[in-house]
């Protein structure tokens, strides 16, 4: 999230300053970025194979192991988010490369580099054999590994299997103008590796306004992961995207192991399980910080796809929008969190009737930590501003 962030944090402050950029603050943090990207790169791939580990991560109790714990027999979960946020790591630092070989043209080489490991990290995640792509699922899930011959497939339809659509950035064909050296290297690149290009996008296939893509998805792989991020019986809430899918409450996940019965089912509230303090809960509530991304995503898939590439919103309602008006609609129902309903009520202040109807309460808007993904209850710490405060940013018209 740090390359992610600082990119935003520069656009933000350009657009604020008349155009003017602050290049010695986007090149002082590229530098620490680039150290950390490398440590990632290290100590978090212990086959070499571009499928990442990571453990915690922050989805605190989402697996039906503690991820920050030694797992068992001496396994490892090869981690689906944890591998397309590194996917999504090499994107921004590409796309903030390029914005520094603009001025500085020894950037360029740098932009090459990440641009062929998102690539190979595309390439993994995708792969049919030990990849993370479920075929008969049309999903994403994590693969629980002993050795290098004996996997296990960690079918809970969660957030992991949602993050991959984080990784992916759109180019003009302007930039490939500005920048030849770069275009002449990732042409090799491609020319010569043509079992990457197919695999993960449509880089040579020029979108709406000469836009090219780069994506760990497919046209027909999104759409499939889409179909049950926008059904309401698995991740779409009245209130945004739960962090598990609904399927799991008549359907719960169980692993067994060593004669215990390890489970995971959907729990939209508070945590009932002791999972890091039993304080925080990625097993069915409404999550801010990853609904944004998710809503940024497919404005960017549709500022390359356009408005002819529709899906079903809901599923089942045979109503058809594009990429872009399906993200609006995500920011409408989570922006309902904090707005009055017809009866005068606002959501993210569940049944307590005194703060629902007290002048003294009511008119101030509590950043909860996370949301019931039934209700939309507050849940959890009720001041986490610093990602639930998001929503002021949905509810500010696209520019």
């Amino acid at each position: 999230m740090h390359a992610w962030s600082a990119w935003e944090v520069y656009k933000t402050d350009q657009k604020n300053n008349g155009g003017k950029a602050d290049l010695d603050f986007l090149e002082s943090i590229f530098h620490k970025l680039v150290i950390n990207f490398t440590w990632w790169v290290n100590r978090k791939d212990s086959e070499g194979n571009n499928i990442f580990e990571g453990g915690f991560l922050g989805l605190d109790n989402i697996s039906v192991f503690d991820r920050s714990n030694a797992l068992p027999a001496g396994g490892h979960i090869e981690q689906s988010d944890g591998t397309s946020w590194m996917a999504m790591y090499a994107l921004n630092l590409m796309r903030i490369s390029l914005e520094l070989a603009k001025h500085r043209k020894i950037y360029a080489d740098m932009s090459t580099k990440f641009f062929e490991h998102f690539l190979y990290i595309a390439s993994a995640m995708a792969g049919m054999g030990d990849g993370l792509w479920d075929e008969e699922d049309q999903f994403f899930y994590d693969n629980l590994k002993f050795s290098h011959d004996n996997n296990i497939r960690l079918k809970v339809r969660s957030m992991v299997g949602l993050i991959p659509l984080f990784a992916v950035e759109v180019l003009d064909d302007e930039i490939l103008t500005d920048h030849p050296e770069f275009a002449e290297r990732l042409n090799w690149f491609l020319v010569n590796n043509p079992q990457l290009a197919n695999l993960v996008s449509r880089w040579s296939d020029k979108g709406m306004g000469d836009k090219h893509l780069l994506s760990l998805l497919r046209g027909h792989r999104m759409k499939k992961i889409l179909l049950r991020m926008l059904d309401g019986s698995e991740f779409l809430s009245d209130y945004g995207i739960r962090a598990l899918s609904k399927f799991h409450e008549q359907n719960p996940y169980h692993f067994y192991l060593d004669g215990q019965d390890l489970q995971v089912d959907y729990t939209p509230g508070e945590s009932t399980t002791g999972l890091f303090g039993g304080n925080s809960n990625w097993r069915g509530p409404i999550w801010m910080p990853v609904n944004y991304l998710l809503i940024e995503s497919l404005h960017k898939f549709h500022a390359y796809y356009g408005p002819d590439f529709q899906v079903e919103h809901p599923v089942g309602s045979g109503n058809y929008l594009s990429l872009e008006d399906v993200a609006n609609e995500l920011s409408k129902r989570l922006a309902k969190l904090f707005l009055r309903d017809e009866s005068g009520k606002r959501p993210f202040l569940g049944t307590n009737q005194y703060m629902q109807n007290s002048p003294l309460f009511n008119n101030y808007i509590l950043f909860y930590e996370y949301f019931h993904g039934d209700t939309g209850r507050g849940v959890g710490a009720s001041h986490q501003t610093g990602w639930t405060g998001l929503v002021a940013k949905l509810l500010h018209p696209k520019s």
